[in-house]
This record gives structure tokens, C-alpha cells and sequence, in this order.
């Protein structure tokens, strides 16, 4: 358990609190290890009408395992704050959620998933008009200069742009390689594992490796399953387990207007630089690299991601190229309007906005995104 002083506060906090009981159960989901667990201890730590069950633990699958109302009233007796965490390793967990929600409306139930296809699957239709949802990631920009400050964590960038955001690796001190390649190795794809029952599990490490690699390009699925000798469709698919498992996210390209815009192709990037990183065994300091601008792209996207996500702010997102290599890194399209952004790691660079795109586009700005003006992108005033 961290300490109160060294508790980093998380944007989710206000929010959780302010939809306690409201007559929904509240799903808190993301990876393993970003803060789920911590988050609500410090939340609800000293409440005496709490029960937590943990569905990692074996006992708690086989008490939940055909739990009715009845059983439910017994279990629960006068507590009123009901927490399950890891509950994707509960059988039919959308159902027994329902039941305590629909019969026991006096309690608040919360429920915490480290893999969204699992506990999607499991919740969405028996919790349909019945949930609030939302995603943790690991600690963002923001939640750390509200924690120590502007100037400290500006100071700390080059570091978090190797090392990234995960709870334990931000306080490890100097131990950030032994965390960083223990959570790679024990948890990253636990779940997908586990879950999907993958026959090749070295093809999803290689896979993520050759996704790691190819950071901030253009991916074709077809290159990739020939760099890891798998089919195309097998590709898409383990794709689609690692984004959904909190692992990676797709941008995918804009293509409305014009006839040479991009289609077929996206760009993936890692939810933490430092995972990304540490898949690749490449954590040397960030002066010493030549994937700066990589690097960079990646930390901006995954913390305007937070940032969406935490702010409530609903965007598409996507990047744009023509076949003739006119290209915007990244772009937003919010009430009708885009938002045009480049990124670049030496802000002496010029940033060069499509005439083409403006032209075709409703673009209501456009913007270059460096390390010496970078705050407001990530919604730090």
C-alpha cells in the first residue's frame, strides 16, 4: 500500500464519488497495474459498510459462482458499498451485477476489469441503461504536475518518455527496468492469454515487438503477418485482443474527401512509452536515442487520450495521408470542426499545414505541438 503522502491523486476520484449511488453500478476498467485497486482504496479506506471480493481469488469465483438475490442479501447483510475487482474472472459477472443492481438499489456496486473484451462481453447487454463506465490509465501528465508541480515533471519528461506513466515504475525510484520488465513479463498479456486461450503466445510478443518498432508509421496487416509468419486475419485478431486488453491503440487514417487519401493503412501506438520499451528491451536514456520523435508522438497521443477520456470531451481522431505523401500527424474532429496538429521533438523544425487539407476540410485550427509548448494540448492550463 502506498502511503497517503505519496498517493498520486487520479482525475477518476471526483468522478467515481460523484456517481455514487445513482442507481447504476460503476465499472472502473483498464490494464492491470495502472491503479484500479489503489484508486478505490484510497476512495473508500475507513468505510465500515464496504465488502470487497476479489475475482482473482478462487474462493470468491466459487461463492459468486450461482449467486441469487437471496444469496446476495446474505453475502452483502448492511453494507452498502459493494467493490469486485478483477471481476472479468467471474462467470456471467453482467448478470449477477444486474441483480444486485435491479433488486438491491440501496447498494452501490463497483466492479474493476482488466480486460475490456471479456467484461464487455459479460456486461453490456445485462447492464445495458444500468452502468457508468470508465477507463483508468496509467498516471497521466496532468495528475503529476497536480501532485509536484509544473516545473518538477517538466524536468521529468525525458525520463517518463522511456520510462512512462505505470504507478509502481513512477515510484520505484532508480529500480524502473526491474519493474518495467516484470510487468511486461507477468501481466501484459495475462489476460489475453489466459482469456483467448492463444496457441502461440510467441507470436503476439513478436507481434508487439514488430508493432514497437514501427511506432508512428503506417501499418499494413498483411506486412505484419509476414513478419511474424501469421495470416492476416490472425493479425487483425491479435490486434484487436491487445488494444481491447489496454495494451496498444489504433489512429486510423481520415478519408472522406479526396480520392488520394489513405484508406487500407493505420498507425498503432502503446497506451505507456515505457511498455513500449521495455518490449523491445530498449530503455537506454532518452539523449542516447534515435527515436525521439517516435517517442514523442507516442506520449502526446496516449496523453491526449487521458485527457479525452478523463475530461469527458468526445473527438474522432485519426491521422491523414495522400498517396503522394502529404501527411498531418494527428487530427480531431470535435462538433463538426477539425483540429490540426503536428508534432515535433526540436520545436526549431517548421511544421507545414496541407493546403490541401485546409482547403477540404472545415479546419478551424492548426498546430505544432513541441516540448516547449505542449501543456495546453494535454490540459494543463
Amino acid at each position: 500500500m502506498i502511503a497517503k503522502d505519496s498517493y498520486i491523486e487520479r482525475k477518476l476520484s471526483p468522478i467515481i464519488q460523484e456517481k455514487l449511488f445513482t442507481g447504476k453500478a460503476i465499472l472502473l476498467m483498464g490494464a492491470r497495474q495502472t491503479g484500479k485497486t489503489t484508486l478505490l482504496k484510497f476512495l473508500f479506506s475507513g468505510r465500515r459498510d464496504l465488502l470487497w471480493l476479489n475475482g482473482d481469488d478462487p474462493e470468491t469465483r466459487l461463492l459468486l459462482e450461482n449467486v441469487s438475490v437471496s444469496r446476495w442479501k446474505r453475502l452483502i447483510g448492511k453494507q452498502k458499498l459493494v467493490i469486485i475487482d478483477e471481476a472479468q474472472r467471474i462467470k456471467n459477472i453482467g448478470l449477477k451485477l444486474k441483480l444486485v443492481t435491479d433488486e438491491l438499489p440501496e447498494v452501490q456496486v463497483i466492479a474493476t476489469g482488466s480486460s475490456s473484451f471479456e467484461l464487455a462481453n459479460q456486461i453490456n447487454e445485462p447492464l445495458t441503461g444500468r452502468k457508468w463506465e470508465y477507463r483508468i490509465f496509467p498516471i497521466s501528465f496532468s495528475e503529476m504536475v497536480a501532485y509536484h508541480g509544473w516545473l518538477e515533471e517538466k524536468r521529468a519528461l525525458p525520463h517518463r518518455m522511456v520510462f512512462g506513466y505505470y504507478p509502481e515504475v513512477i515510484h520505484a525510484a532508480s529500480n524502473e527496468k526491474e519493474i518495467l520488465t516484470l510487468l511486461t513479463d507477468s501481466y501484459l498479456y495475462r489476460d489475453v492469454l489466459t482469456l483467448e486461450k492463444i496457441k502461440k503466445p510467441e507470436k503476439l510478443v513478436k507481434l508487439l515487438q514488430a508493432l514497437a518498432y514501427q511506432l508512428g508509421q503506417e501499418v499494413s496487416y498483411h506486412e505484419l503477418g509476414q513478419i511474424v509468419d501469421l495470416d492476416n486475419q490472425t493479425v487483425e485478431k491479435y490486434i484487436d485482443l491487445l488494444e481491447k486488453s489496454y495494451v496498444i491503440f489504433r489512429l486510423q487514417p481520415l478519408s472522406r474527401n479526396l480520392r488520394k487519401e489513405l484508406k487500407t493503412k493505420r498507425k498503432i501506438y502503446f497506451y505507456d512509452n515505457g511498455v513500449r520499451n521495455a518490449v523491445i528491451a530498449k530503455l537506454q536514456p532518452l539523449e542516447l536515442r534515435q527515436d525521439k520523435g517516435p517517442l514523442w508522438e507516442n506520449f502526446l497521443l496516449s496523453e491526449r487520450l487521458k485527457h479525452l477520456h478523463y475530461g469527458g470531451i468526445l473527438a474522432n481522431r485519426f491521422f491523414w495521408r495522400t498517396q503522394d505523401q502529404q501527411e498531418i500527424d494527428y487530427v480531431e474532429e470535435r462538433d463538426g470542426f477539425f483540429y490540426a496538429y503536428e508534432f515535433k521533438w526540436n520545436p526549431r523544425k517548421k511544421a507545414r499545414f496541407s493546403t490541401t487539407f485546409t482547403g477540404n476540410y472545415p479546419v478551424k485550427s492548426a498546430e505544432m505541438v513541441t516540448p516547449e509548448d505542449f501543456e495546453a494540448f494535454l490540459g494543463v492550463e
